[in-house]
């Protein structure tokens, strides 16, 4: 019999969901995770006669799951939790939103309200997050010194910003960032355009040119109210996800945010363009924004991911709470209770995330030679007991505050509940410190 082969790192748990295969959950097995790569997952006596590990974890009551991605987000908005609620989005935007970050709207603010962001993510098991801000380059150095994965995309807009005098100067701007972290293992920059209706047509055919050049991603709200919809066909007579697809912006490399209002043109689009899809439940309902017909795009095989949206509009980025209200929103709008069942509804927020951020052959499940981004559930709780079908426990039960562990290419990010790359109690006074400033003015 050969020797056991070292390795860095074994997890044994009491079920492992890795979401490939589809629909099954291993008990009593292990994960294999050397140089930051899965190299098995097999049952935990076959782990203790194979391997050698440096470190071995035992989670005797633990789901183990792919690390969650948040498809979209405005992770620095964090600083504005509680802000401005119960507003429409046009009056919550324009009345609220923008005045403040008119105001206070730095390269500080974004850095500290990354950090509280990620810290959040990281402690409800989320390792991957798309985010779409002004002073992008704060949002990528912050999540590379976390350890964490993100897609940063940096802000086009026809108006100029704390971070910019207009497109051609955050065209350069975000070139130069995107060129700084090629290179970049964890961190990936993309293009941000904020909405059809805030973009003329150059910079937007501008920004379908370069990304097939660069094979970047596209990043943009689309799609999230009813009068979104009726400004655009009344200003350019059509749609504006018509509009996107005549100037080259629809492409397997766009991802679309929202889509509230969609009808079987739409629909027809997506699928033909093979665009990703967006779906961020919490925030839709709380600015009465509309449903995504999250089953139907499923149905025509779209790929259809998950994000939190920003803290001012959800107000959490826990995207297990996501998940469960995307599942039941989803039966709801398709008026059929096996609509986006559970195991879709982890899928949706693991490897579907992965697949519209273009990172699918590396995250989003737990398969020998992906990255060894895991996260820990413990099920071991009053309200998580008794424990017939996991995912389902998963999905339908607040599990947010029981993620454990969590591990980005093998890193621990957070053990046993306790954050490793960032300082909690500083996180809360900066958090502290921002929020007297912006009340004190307002």
């Amino acid at each position: 019999m050969s020797a056991p082969q070292t390795v860095s790192l074994i997890i044994k748990a009491r079920w492992i969901a890795p979401v490939v295969p589809e629909n099954r959950v291993f008990e009593h097995c292990a994960l294999v995770v050397d140089k930051g790569v899965i190299q098995a997952l097999v049952p935990q006596e076959e782990a203790d006669k194979r391997y050698d590990a440096q470190q071995e974890i035992f989670l005797g009551n633990h789901l183990l799951i792919p690390g969650l991605v948040n498809a979209h987000g405005h992770a620095a908005m964090s600083l504005l939790r509680g802000y401005a609620d119960d507003l429409p989005l046009k009056q919550w935007l324009e009345g609220h939103i923008w005045p403040v970050e008119d105001q206070w709207l730095s390269e500080d603010m974004v850095r500290d309200g990354t950090e509280l962001a990620m810290a959040e993510m990281i402690r409800s098991g989320t390792t991957c997050f798309s985010d779409m801000y002004f002073f992008p380059e704060q949002v990528a150095q912050a999540a590379q010194q976390a350890h964490m994965r993100a897609q940063v995309n940096f802000p086009v807009f026809d108006a100029p910003s704390a971070w910019g005098q207009g497109p051609e100067d955050y065209f350069r701007k975000g070139l130069a960032l995107h060129d700084d972290f090629r290179a970049s293992e964890l961190v990936r920059i993309g293009f941000g355009p904020h909405a059809p209706y805030t973009l003329s047509d150059e910079p937007l055919t501008r920004i379908a040119t370069l990304a097939q050049e660069l094979d970047a991603p596209i990043h943009i709200h689309l799609h999230e109210t009813a009068q979104e919809v009726s400004d655009s066909i009344e200003q350019h007579g059509k749609r504006p996800i018509q509009r996107l697809a005549e100037l080259g912006l629809l492409s397997p490399l766009t991802q679309c945010v929202h889509m509230t209002q969609v009808d079987e043109g739409d629909i027809e689009l997506i699928r033909d363009s093979g665009a990703q899809v967006v779906h961020c439940p919490e925030s839709n309902l709380k600015l009465a924004s509309g449903f995504c017909p999250t089953q139907r795009l499923l149905d025509e095989g779209i790929n259809v991911a998950l994000g939190t949206d920003g803290a001012a509009s959800n107000n959490d980025l826990d995207l297990l709470s996501e998940m469960k209200t995307a599942a039941l929103l989803a039966k709801a709008v398709a008026g059929r209770a096996d609509a986006l069942d559970a195991h879709s509804a982890l899928r949706m927020a693991t490897l579907n995330g992965a697949r519209a951020l273009g990172l699918d052959e590396h995250i989003g499940s737990l398969e020998v030679g992906k990255s060894a981004d895991i996260t820990a559930i413990e099920l071991s709780d009053l309200p998580s007991q008794p424990v017939y079908h996991p995912v389902s426990q998963l999905v339908y039960t607040n599990c947010g505050h029981k993620v454990s562990h969590v591990w980005v290419a093998g890193k621990a990010l957070l053990l046993s509940r306790q954050l490793q790359t960032l300082n909690e109690r500083e996180l809360i006074g900066k958090a502290r410190w921002w929020a007297k400033q912006i009340k004190g003015q307002h």
